[in-house]
């Protein structure tokens, strides 16, 4: 894998902290930079999450205010940005190699219509797990993996190529019905 790659991880407005927390585990980040990532940036939320990398990681940090730089033994460097929101969200999907994100519909299709590579984690603690249908839905269709927290690492070595665009929509489409239920169509 190349080096130089951007990860973006968002967990929309809500608050998914068992997600921001594995995606800054030891064999995560270790993973990350086995995949070619240099750049990982969280938006972490409502809340501002104190992030921490594990002690034992045995590796040089440099943190920061809003950052971390991880310099491993090899020489390549991992460094982590988070933020509570971003104001050009659209522009960060636009800059990601790959995105993570919870399972809300509008996050989902943000990064679908910009046609990169997602990774859905679903928060299996929302009640009745209400994200999983969309998430495995959008799957089944070739359009995105997901995973939970638990098998994230699993998730992140699956084939992002294989995916399948996702369809622009037509956005005359529904004028186009009404115009045939009422009769101005054949």
């Amino acid at each position: 894998m190349k080096n130089g790659r951007k990860l973006f991880v968002t967990v929309g407005t809500t608050k998914f902290e068992k997600l921001v927390n594995r995606i800054t585990d030891v064999s995560i980040l270790n993973l990350l930079v086995k995949l070619g990532f240099d750049f990982v940036q969280i938006q972490t939320g409502i809340e501002l999450l104190q992030i921490s990398i594990d002690a034992d990681l045995k590796h040089t940090i440099y943190k920061k205010n809003d950052s971390t730089t991880v310099k491993f033994k090899d020489g390549l460097n991992l460094t982590l940005k988070y933020n509570r929101f971003f104001e050009e969200f659209d522009e960060e999907i636009k800059k990601a190699d790959l995105v993570i994100s919870h399972a809300g519909a509008g996050s989902c299709l943000d990064v679908l219509k910009h046609n990169k590579p997602l990774l859905v984690v679903i928060n299996e603690d929302l009640m009745d797990n209400h994200q999983s249908e969309l998430a495995e839905q959008l799957q089944k269709n070739g359009h995105l993996y997901y995973c939970t927290v638990d098998n994230l690492e699993d998730g992140l070595t699956r084939d992002f190529t294989a995916l399948k665009t996702y369809p622009t929509a037509d956005k005359n489409l529904f004028a186009r019905y009404l115009d045939k239920c009422c009769g101005f169509l054949n």
